[in-house]
């Protein structure tokens, strides 16, 4: 398998526009789609849904990503979650063989554009306000929630690359 050409995305400068605190998730967010990228341009759709040893199928990572980078979103913009949140992840991992790679991969990039263009709105000094989370409402920060996102993300793509690893040697 070829190398990513390019150096890492934290390594080609500042995301425009993106305050300074939140570049790093920015970084991770941006990170996370391209290897996505690389990780699956060969990967077969047949094993999208296998789940080596019981573990997580890369379906669920796909959607997993896309499910929590929303719910952070909707945590960070003080709002709680929706009906459509809720049966969202009621489907997280329950096999839909009518789901392709690409379209888990849009709902991913679409994501991350949004919240793009959310830290764009943000002031450095918002991000120590306050943010609940779940319907505990457990204590967090804007800030916590976005480098959450971005961590989250990093640490999806990890467990889907070695699975993708795997069912590829197979």
């Amino acid at each position: 398998m070829e190398k990513l050409k390019q150096p890492e995305v934290w390594l080609r400068g500042p995301v425009e526009d993106i305050p300074v605190l939140l570049q790093p998730v920015a970084f991770a967010l941006l990170q996370t789609i391209e290897e996505l990228h690389f990780w699956l341009s060969e990967f077969p759709q047949e094993k999208l849904w296998k789940k080596p040893s019981g573990r997580a199928s890369v379906a669920f990572h796909l959607q997993h990503l896309t499910g929590v980078l929303d719910r952070m979103l909707t945590y960070a913009k003080a709002k709680k979650l929706s009906e459509d949140q809720f049966q969202y992840i009621k489907l997280e991992g329950v096999q839909n063989n009518a789901l392709s790679i690409k379209e888990l991969l849009k709902a991913f990039e679409d994501n991350v554009e949004e919240a793009l263009s959310f830290f764009k709105t943000l002031d450095s000094e918002t991000l120590t306000e306050t943010r609940t989370v779940g319907r505990k409402e457990l204590p967090s920060t804007l800030f916590g929630l976005l480098f959450h996102a971005g961590e989250h993300s990093q640490r999806h793509l990890g467990q889907l690359l070695v699975t993708v690893s795997v069912l590829k040697a197979d």
